[in-house]
């Protein structure tokens, strides 16, 4: 890797003692000893601030802190515990989470057994955030883009190479090696003893998958329920699991081709799923080629993969396809939540680039993007192309964690067959690595989500009866298609309710 921003971060470490608010660490909060008051995002829930070591390996140094929001179990009687709960990412503010998975359609059931925890993770949002000073133009999604050839990758790198840079000399410089899953996970531990709790239960969906499984491999004994929704490899956002995107894609994709070929009078894309598909390399070529000014080919297969996370998304993608086959472009639809960008998308790469060892020969890049634009023709050369990891600034603290079968049975492991950012093969490795800690349920449904997201009534009851019951099934089992009608019994405005909280959710997840 690039080390001209070493010492830059060594001479910083001093100074983010007072740029992040970093104090000398004390024991760590009992039970009872957090201050609640109405979160100001989301006056619903109760939130606080928990001070946690910044490097655990000095656990008497600086301290960042980290915000918690509790969504409190109003039955007693039932309650069984805390369930700690992340939206993926990474990067992804948690803060609001529990009350979006209330409105999302969150069983009573299950909000009675527990007290729902929210955290902003280390590094994001209310916590103590980090930074990477990105330019307005930087402003855009980590996943690299559609590289045509080894020239548009040499010109990434050059790009990715300037944001890594930024991140090494900016503010919060002295922060960034400690921004990793594994100390995020420590983050929850501290979380779960100042709640005073002996153990926890976890609901992570997409990389909050993963960081479900770092936790319940650095604190076996402390899991209680443990579920893992729409499941990254055991390696974390690393090379593999980018490369990954491009199986999901077309995994995915023919859903998306079958319903506008239903939908042939209204669209006009292709009248069979195959002319469907057929229409996305006519565009994509066409775009490659400067037909439409502001979009090219790589801005189109970007915006495809993304519409992908749900089939809600398919009107506004047909209609976008549509527009760009004849002159016009449609303005894309506004965000649900309002979130810093900057700042997420700084985290996502600090934990990213600390987790996983990236290739830092450009050479590698280029020839996994050519062998991929011919096995996935559709996103290969996005997934495969580099990302600023190449030019880190800083070596990693500590090993990877490596996911393993050590501790009690307790994990359900969801995911559905045709997912875009997570496909099946990531989610079976973790399965396999996780042994007979886990049970999985795979669905026959695709999209980016399980458990409140899809409208699978299978699915999401083995949810339901894992958290409220702890019962799984006594081995990995498989979820048949169905109706959609799970969430059948909703008013209008609970659907409308439901559906602004998942936007909400996926807003915040980017990638995972």
């Amino acid at each position: 890797m690039n080390r001209s921003v070493l010492s830059r971060i060594g001479t910083l470490t001093a100074a983010v003692v007072t740029t992040a608010v970093l104090v000398p660490a004390s024991a760590s909060a009992a039970a009872g000893a957090l201050d609640w008051e109405a979160c100001a995002d989301a006056p619903t829930l109760q939130c606080t601030t928990l001070k946690v070591p910044l490097d655990y390996r000095n656990p008497g140094g600086p301290t960042i802190d980290v915000a918690v929001s509790k969504l409190a179990s109003t039955k007693p009687a039932k309650r069984r515990g805390v369930m700690l709960t992340n939206p993926g990412g990474p990067g992804g503010p948690g803060l609001t989470m529990p009350e979006s998975l209330r409105a999302a359609g969150m069983p009573a059931s299950v909000l009675d057994a527990y007290d729902i925890i929210g955290f902003d993770p280390r590094g994001i949002g209310h916590s103590t955030p980090v930074t990477c000073d990105l330019k307005p133009e930087q402003l855009v999604s980590n996943v690299p883009p559609y590289a045509r050839d080894a020239a548009a990758v040499a010109e990434r790198a050059t790009q990715v190479a300037g944001v890594a840079k930024q991140c090494g000399e900016s503010k919060t410089a002295g922060i960034l090696p400690y921004i990793t899953t594994a100390n995020t996970a420590r983050d929850m531990d501290r979380i779960r003893e100042a709640l005073g709790e002996k153990k926890l239960s976890y609901y992570g969906v997409s990389y909050g998958s993963y960081l479900g499984a770092v936790y319940s491999t650095l604190f076996p004994q402390r899991t209680d329920r443990i579920v893992l929704d729409s499941v990254v490899g055991p390696g974390g956002l690393d090379p593999s699991t980018s490369r990954r995107l491009a199986e999901g894609f077309q995994d995915r994709f023919p859903d998306f081709a079958k319903w506008a070929a239903a939908r042939h009078a209204s669209y006009g894309l292709g009248s069979t799923p195959r002319q469907v598909t057929a229409k996305f390399y006519e565009l994509a070529a066409k775009l490659d080629g400067g037909a439409v000014p502001g979009v090219d080919g790589a801005a189109f297969r970007m915006g495809t993969f993304g519409a992908l996370y749900s089939t809600r998304s398919f009107p506004t993608l047909a209609q976008q396809w549509q527009a760009l086959d004849g002159e016009g472009v449609l303005k894309q639809s506004a965000q649900a939540a309002q979130i810093d960008m900057g700042n997420v998308l700084s985290g996502q790469l600090h934990v990213v680039c600390n987790d996983a060892n990236w290739p830092e020969n450009v050479g590698t890049y280029q020839r996994n993007v050519e062998k991929d634009r011919v096995k996935y023709p559709m996103f290969g050369a996005a997934g495969a192309n580099i990302w600023a990891c190449a030019y880190w600034p800083s070596e990693s603290i500590e090993p990877a964690v490596r996911i393993g079968d050590r501790g009690p049975s307790n994990i359900l492991v969801v995911q559905n067959l045709r997912d875009p950012a997570t496909p099946l093969s990531g989610a079976k490795e973790t399965r396999r690595a996780l042994g007979d800690r886990a049970r999985m349920v795979s669905v026959d449904d695709g999209g980016h989500g399980v458990w409140l997201s899809s409208e699978n009534a299978c699915g999401n009851n083995a949810v339901n009866r894992f958290l409220v019951d702890g019962k799984r099934p006594a081995h990995d089992t498989a979820c048949a298609a169905d109706n959609g009608g799970y969430f059948g019994s909703m008013s209008p405005e609970q659907r409308q309710d439901r559906e602004k909280a998942l936007d909400e959710v996926r807003s915040k997840q980017r990638v995972f």
